[in-house]
């Protein structure tokens, strides 16, 4: 964690950063405010300790310019007079707490490391407030699960770069969540980005953030993902759907560590774990020339491969026992399990959409579902492949009851079923179908359809 002490005494910018460092704080420091803007342009912070009186700009004043520019770091006001007006000044102006001189060092520290747990779990809140989310482990005793949990356990204490692959609804976040948190810091910020979901005029911005001016619309500073995720994780999932330019300023943040804002002149440190994933070939995308090969070895330096459901059937049981349970607290039911018959039938489906198809079934079952037992006529099963292409390379196909049917009156069915259940939210939509979201733009544009 890095801290900026501000203050024009030397003797206490010594004292201050001499102990924070011994604390094993990373500390810079500043004799003046125009000094400390310099440096927290240059450099991304998790707490500021700031003097109030200083010649030229007050502590005050330069408090005031950091909240303007929209850095949300805490702030831990300095004063040696102590007086009342002054502290609910600062307060006032955002700082998060006033010590008065001379001050404890250990009360310091004590107040400090708190100020700052709590900003850093604010940010993860505010990144993801799904609680299961933010708890969900890794669920399955089948062989491939039991080595990709080896492997995490032997590099979550690393900054190594991974690349989770696998097809959608197979889990990749469960895994780089399962990363963060068994890590040095799971506190820290877990910022997640879907690639394929944000729009590529609005993604760099997104990603690195912009100053002030950068272009029209920019009236504040803005911090992008790489800053937010400091001192933790930062996890682009469908990497693939980066586009080529972008691709060369990531391979540039991979290599360097270090990042500028869209408008901004002084490179900024980042110091994030990067996780990325997709469900697309990528050593297939690189000899295709649509993801540089550079790029492709930075972020392979670990990889996961996540298997499809259907190739690990021994982990329905303990999949489904803990969706029912998520889905009981969220629906506010008590459903107490599946029945022999509903179980054997999902053992046997062939699950084209992985763990999210199976939360759908589940999740559809324990709607209409007359008892605490989801049985054999509450689960409804489908089995159409939704996947843009197979793993050979080949067409989506049907294996089903609907085979009487054409994919084309099937695929439209359920794209209109999930664009309205969520009033027309392509992301969500695409997400419960199993494709990327330019995926369903495209299948929207081919069967022209006016949604």
């Amino acid at each position: 964690m890095r801290i900026l002490v501000v203050d024009d005494e030397t003797n206490i910018r010594n004292l201050i950063c001499t102990y924070l460092e011994l604390e094993h704080f990373e500390t810079d420091s500043a004799e003046n405010g125009l000094s400390a803007q310099r440096l927290l342009t240059e450099h991304t912070y998790d707490a500021v300790l700031l003097d109030l009186k200083m010649p030229g700009m007050d502590g005050l004043e330069l408090l005031q310019w950091i909240r303007h520019e929209g850095f949300r770091m805490p702030v831990i006001m300095i004063s040696a007079h102590g007086e009342i007006p002054d502290a609910v000044a600062a307060l006032k102006e955002g700082a998060q707490d006033y010590l008065t001189k001379p001050f404890d060092v250990e009360e310091l520290l004590i107040r400090l490391t708190s100020l700052i747990e709590n900003y850093h779990l604010k940010n993860r809140i505010e990144t993801d407030t799904d609680v299961d989310k933010i708890n969900q482990l890794l669920v399955g005793s089948s062989k491939p699960i039991q080595q990709i949990k080896q492997v995490i356990s032997k590099i979550s204490d690393s900054m190594a770069t991974v690349l989770i692959t696998g097809e959608s609804g197979t889990g990749k976040e469960v895994v780089a969540r399962q990363i963060h948190q068994q890590g040095k810091n799971p506190l820290s910020p877990f910022v997640a980005v879907n690639i394929g979901g944000v729009p590529g005029n609005l993604l760099e911005s997104e990603l690195f953030g912009y100053e002030k001016g950068a272009f029209t619309g920019a009236n504040n500073r803005k911090n992008g993902m790489f800053e937010l995720a400091n001192g933790g994780t930062l996890f682009l999932d469908e990497i693939g759907d980066m586009p080529m330019e972008l691709q060369v300023k990531l391979l540039r943040v991979l290599q360097e560590r270090k990042m500028n804002r869209l408008g901004g002149v002084q490179p900024i440190p980042i110091d994030a774990r990067i996780i990325a994933a997709t469900n697309r070939n990528v050593e297939e995308m690189v000899r295709e020339g649509t993801f540089r090969e550079d790029l492709f070895y930075r972020i392979n330096v670990v990889r996961i491969v996540i298997p499809p459901l259907r190739e690990r059937k021994e982990d329905i049981p303990l999949l489904a026992a803990d969706i029912v349970r998520k889905l009981n607290r969220k629906m506010g039911l008590s459903i107490q399990g599946l029945s022999v018959d509903a179980l054997k039938a999902l053992k046997e489906h062939p699950f084209y959409g992985n763990v999210r198809e199976l939360e759908n079934i589940l999740e559809r079952a324990m709607i209409f579902s007359t008892s605490d037992t989801l049985k054999i006529e509450d689960i409804t099963l489908t089995g159409v492949k939704l996947h843009e292409t197979d793993n050979d390379g080949s067409s989506p196909g049907i294996n089903s009851i609907d085979d009487a049917k054409s994919l084309k009156d099937i695929e439209q069915e359920a794209i209109i079923r999930a664009l309205h259940r969520w009033e027309g939210n392509r992301t969500k939509a695409a997400k419960e179908l199993g494709i990327s979201r330019r995926g369903l733009i495209n299948k929207i544009n081919d069967y022209d359809l006016d949604i």
